[in-house]
């Protein structure tokens, strides 16, 4: 990354810092895989934390919060929501509902306020620090996972598998 943090980078490093919450800033170059990426931003591949954009109807939108190693069970998220449908909207489609593109998504400094969900293992073992996308392709931000939730006022759920 350059010294110069990219415009998507700016806007979630701003609204993250308007949490309060205590973070760290881990810059690093493209990578090609989980475990390519979690080496270079020094933390475990389970600990990696994907931001999907997922679609429940036009223009109704919400993140859902995937632990590295895990996958989503799309049966457990529409029961836990209660609907019979979900889709991932395409790259333009989720850049429009975000603000970011697809791999550097994060619920911070998007511009949509969508609904958060996490999935229960994000949280399980208590006290854990995970990584979340940080606006652009090389940035991440790692903290707390209870405090993730927490300032993204997020709805843990039991949504996934492992891979």
């Amino acid at each position: 990354m350059t010294e110069t943090p990219s415009p998507g980078a700016r806007r979630a490093l701003t609204a993250i810092d308007a949490t309060g919450v205590t973070y760290s800033v881990r810059t690093h170059l493209p990578s090609t895989s989980l475990e390519e990426h979690a080496a270079a931003i020094g933390v475990p591949s389970s600990d990696l934390t994907k931001t999907l954009v997922v679609r429940r109807r036009e223009g109704d939108y919400f993140f859902l919060l995937v632990p590295g190693g895990r996958k989503v069970s799309w049966k457990k998220v529409r029961a836990a929501l209660g609907v019979n449908r979900l889709t991932m909207p395409g790259p333009e489609e989720a850049r429009a509902a975000s603000g970011y593109e697809r791999g550097t998504i994060t619920p911070f400094g998007a511009t949509h306020v969508w609904p958060v969900y996490a999935d229960r293992t994000l949280v399980d073992p208590p006290g854990r620090q995970v990584s979340i996308g940080g606006g652009d392709h090389g940035t991440a931000l790692v903290l707390a996972a209870d405090d993730l939730v927490a300032v993204l006022d997020a709805t843990v759920l039991d949504v996934t598998e492992p891979e």
